[in-house]
C-alpha cells in the first residue's frame, strides 16, 4: 500500500525521487526542474532527451547519470539549467515511466549450473541480462531473442526468459536478420498494402497521364550505383543561346500511396528503407519501390518535374514544378557515366553528359561562395558472399558523375523548399545546426597536430581553405571524416531554422520518395491541401527517429562485418601489422582507426607504454611523464590485434609502434 501511494504522488508531481531519496517536489531548487521525453543512448553510453512538446533543445544526459535507461525509453529528467555544456542543457535520469522495448536481442555470453547469461548492447553498462536454463540447450555464442520479465538496475541485472533462439555468432548469415529484430526493423508488409502495391499493376495506364505535362520524347537519363533497383530520379538538360534548361524529374509516387491508405499508413510507421549490405528493407513493396515507381530505362514513368532555369553565369534565372510522364532513355551506373565522360564507352548521350559537368562546376561554384563546404570523399564498401561472408573492400570514388547527380538534388531540395515556404506551407524542413565551439576547438586542435593551422573558431571560409590546402593529402579522407563528425546531426523539423552544412536557409527531402516518407510529404504538398503545422511536426519526429534507428541498425552490421573480415586477415596472416591514426585522445587512453578499414580501436593508457601518463586538457594529448611520449589526434601508430571477441563484438589490441617523433625532454634524457 504504502509503494502504492508513493507511486501515486509521483505521479500527481507532489514528490521526486533526488539523489535516491523522496522529496517534496516544491524543494527543488529555482535552477532545477523536471522534464519528460524519450531518450537517444548514444553507442558510447551518454544519450539525449527530446522534450515533449517543445522546441527546446534536448537535453545532455552524462553517461553516469543514464540511471539504466535504454533507448527508446520516456523517462524524466532533472534538468539543472545552470549547468549548461557545448552539447545544451544537462540532466539526470530521475525515472523511467515507460520502457520502449519488451524483448531484448543478447548473445550467451556465460552459462552456469542455472542460468545463462546474455550479452545485449542495448542495456548500455548494465549489459548483461540473466534467464534460467530451460528444455532448450544453450551454448555459449548463441544468439536469443529474450522476453524481458524485470528491467535491471545499478545493482540487479535484467531478468529475462528465452523466446527463441537465432543462430549462433559464428554464423554471418544471420547477422542482417538479427539486427532487424534486434532494433525492430519492420520487413514484412501488411496484406492491405500489399494487395495495394497489387491492385496498380505493372504499367502506367492511359488514365494516368491524363492531364501530365508529356516528356516521354526528352532525353532523360538517370545515373545511379550499380546495384541500385529503385531509381527515384532522371535528369535531362536543354542548352539555350544564354542559358539552360535543367530537369530534375523525380518518381511520382504521392500518386500512388494516397493519404490514409493502407500503403501510406505502413509508409509512415517505417519512414524510411534500411539498407543493409547486399539487403535492403524497403519501405514500399517491391511492386512499386522496384517497378512502378522505379524510372527504369524506355518504359512510361510518372514523375514530378523541377525545371530550373540557369544562366551561364550559374546565377538562377526561374523555376517550374510540374507533374509529368518521361521515358527515360538511358540507365547509366556511375561507372558507366564516368567511362563515356572519358572517353572509353561510346554512347549517344556523351554531349549531354558532357554539359550537364559544365552545369554542374557553375552549382558548385555558388555552393563555394556562400560557404559550403564540399566534402567528397571515397566510401568503402565491404563486400559480401551470398552467404554473408565478407570477402574484401571496394572502395567507391565520389567522382564527377556523383558530384554532378548530387548537385541537381541539392538544387531540386532547395528549390521545392523555397516555393512551398513562399505558399505559405508548412513543411518537412531538412535542417542542421552549427557545429559546438567545443566541437570545433577539436577540430582545429587536430588540424594543427597535421601541421595546418585553423582557427579554433573557423568560419566555413576557414574550413572551406583548410580542405583545399589537404587537398590529394593521404590523410584528407580521415579529415574529413573527423570534421563530419565534429557537426551536429541533420534531421527533420518543422521549423527552418536552415541548413548549415549546405549554407542555405531553404532545404528540404523531396528526391527520394520512394524511400523517404518525408519526400512523399513535400510531393502532396505541391499539389494538394497543407497538413497543419501539428501533424508536420509529427511527421518529423517520427522520421528523424526512424533515421536515426535504421543508421544504428545499418552501422551494427557493418561494424560486424567488417570485424569478421578483420578476423579473417588475422587468421591469414599471423602478427600482421595494421597502420592507424590516433583520432581522439581522452584521459583513459587513445582511439584510432585503422585506415584500411575505417575500423575504430581503443588503448588504455596501460597499454600504451611503461610510464605515467598526464592528460593535456588544452591540447589534448597525453604526455608521459617519466619517458617523454606524447599521443596526440593525427599521430601514426602500427597496431596488433591481441584479440576478438565476437560476443562483446569488440578487438583489443597492441601498441607495436608508438609515435616516436613525439618526444618530450629527449636530449635531457640522454
Amino acid at each position: 500500500i504504502f509503494d502504492q501511494v508513493l507511486k501515486n504522488l509521483k505521479e500527481d508531481g507532489k514528490i521526486i525521487i533526488h539523489q535516491e531519496k523522496y522529496i517534496p517536489a516544491e524543494e527543488l531548487l529555482p535552477t532545477q526542474k523536471l522534464i519528460k521525453g524519450m531518450v537517444r543512448v548514444h553507442h558510447r553510453g551518454f544519450g539525449f532527451v527530446a522534450v515533449e512538446g517543445s522546441n527546446e533543445p534536448d537535453i545532455f544526459i552524462p553517461k553516469p547519470y543514464m540511471n539504466g535507461a535504454i533507448d527508446g525509453d520516456t523517462v524524466e529528467v532533472l534538468v539543472d539549467l545552470s549547468s549548461l555544456s557545448e552539447k545544451g542543457p544537462e540532466g539526470k535520469v530521475n525515472s523511467i515511466l515507460d520502457r520502449k522495448r519488451k524483448q531484448l536481442v543478447a548473445i550467451i555470453a556465460k552459462i552456469t549450473a542455472k542460468e545463462a547469461l546474455g550479452y545485449s548492447s542495448l542495456l548500455g553498462e548494465r549489459n548483461l541480462a540473466t534467464l534460467p536454463l530451460g528444455d532448450e540447450p544453450l551454448e555459449v555464442g548463441d544468439r536469443v531473442l529474450l522476453d524481458v520479465l524485470e528491467w535491471g538496475s545499478a545493482k540487479e541485472p535484467t531478468k529475462a526468459t528465452l523466446s527463441r533462439k537465432l543462430g549462433h555468432i559464428s554464423d554471418p548469415t544471420t547477422d542482417i536478420g538479427v539486427a532487424i529484430l534486434e532494433y525492430g526493423i519492420r520487413e514484412q508488409f501488411p496484406e492491405a498494402a500489399a494487395e495495394e502495391a497489387l491492385s496498380f499493376g505493372t504499367k502506367v495506364s492511359a488514365k494516368d497521364i491524363e492531364g501530365r505535362e508529356d516528356l516521354r520524347e526528352t532525353e532523360c537519363l538517370t545515373i545511379d550505383p550499380d546495384t541500385a533497383k529503385d531509381f527515384d530520379d532522371a535528369i535531362s538538360l536543354e542548352q539555350l543561346d544564354n542559358k539552360y534548361i535543367l530537369g530534375i524529374h523525380i518518381a511520382d509516387v504521392s500518386h500512388y500511396v494516397r493519404p490514409g491508405s493502407a500503403l501510406d499508413r505502413e509508409a509512415r510507421i517505417r519512414c524510411n528503407s534500411t539498407y543493409f549490405p547486399g539487403k535492403c528493407i524497403p519501405m514500399l513493396p517491391h511492386e512499386l519501390s522496384d517497378n512502378l515507381c522505379s524510372l527504369k530505362e524506355g518504359v512510361a514513368r510518372l514523375t514530378v518535374s523541377v525545371f530550373v532555369e540557369i544562366g551561364k553565369d550559374g546565377n538562377i534565372l526561374g523555376t517550374r514544378i510540374s507533374r509529368t510522364v518521361i521515358k527515360s532513355q538511358k540507365r547509366f551506373t556511375y561507372k558507366q557515366a564516368k567511362q563515356v565522360l572519358d572517353g572509353t564507352l561510346r554512347s549517344k548521350h556523351q554531349e549531354t553528359l558532357q554539359e550537364m559537368v559544365k552545369v554542374c562546376q557553375l552549382l558548385k561554384k555558388k555552393r563555394a561562395e556562400r560557404g559550403s563546404v564540399e566534402l567528397y570523399m571515397p566510401e568503402l564498401v565491404i563486400l559480401i558472399d551470398q552467404s554473408g561472408v565478407p570477402t574484401g573492400t571496394e572502395i567507391v570514388q565520389y567522382d564527377i558523375t556523383h558530384q554532378m547527380v548530387e548537385e541537381f538534388m541539392l538544387l531540386a531540395n532547395e528549390t521545392v523548399a523555397k516555393h512551398l515556404a513562399k505558399e505559405g506551407k508548412e513543411l518537412t524542413y531538412r535542417v542542421h545546426e552549427e557545429p559546438s565551439k567545443e566541437s570545433l576547438r577539436e577540430f582545429a586542435v587536430l588540424a594543427e597536430a597535421f601541421g595546418h593551422k585553423l582557427s579554433y573558431d573557423p568560419t566555413p571560409q576557414d574550413i572551406q581553405k583548410f580542405f583545399a590546402e589537404v587537398e590529394g593529402s593521404p590523410f584528407a579522407q580521415y579529415l574529413a571524416t573527423c570534421y563530419i563528425r565534429s557537426m551536429r546531426l541533420a534531421c527533420y523539423s518543422a521549423d527552418n531554422i536552415g541548413h548549415y552544412g549546405l549554407s542555405l536557409q531553404h532545404y528540404c527531402h523531396f528526391t527520394s520518395p520512394i524511400r523517404r516518407y518525408v519526400d512523399t510529404i513535400a510531393h502532396r504538398l505541391l499539389f494538394e491541401p497543407a497538413y497543419d503545422k501539428l501533424t508536420i511536426t509529427q511527421i518529423c519526429t517520427d522520421a528523424s527517429e526512424k533515421e536515426r534507428l535504421s543508421a544504428k541498425s545499418e552501422s551494427s552490421v557493418i561494424q560486424l562485418k567488417k570485424l569478421r573480415l578483420l578476423d579473417q586477415m588475422v587468421k591469414e596472416e599471423k602478427n600482421r601489422r595494421f597502420e592507424a591514426v590516433v583520432t581522439r585522445v581522452k584521459p583513459f587512453g587513445i582511439y584510432f582507426d585503422i585506415l584500411e578499414l575505417m575500423y575504430e580501436g581503443f588503448l588504455h593508457i596501460s597499454d600504451l607504454d611503461n610510464d605515467y601518463f598526464l592528460f593535456d586538457d588544452k591540447k589534448l594529448q597525453l604526455v608521459g611523464r617519466h619517458h617523454g611520449f606524447i599521443y596526440h589526434a593525427g599521430d601514426p601508430v602500427s597496431v596488433m590485434v591481441k584479440r576478438i571477441d565476437f560476443i562483446m563484438q569488440e578487438a583489443t589490441w597492441d601498441l607495436v609502434m608508438h609515435p616516436t617523433a613525439n618526444i618530450v625532454n629527449k636530449k635531457k634524457r640522454e
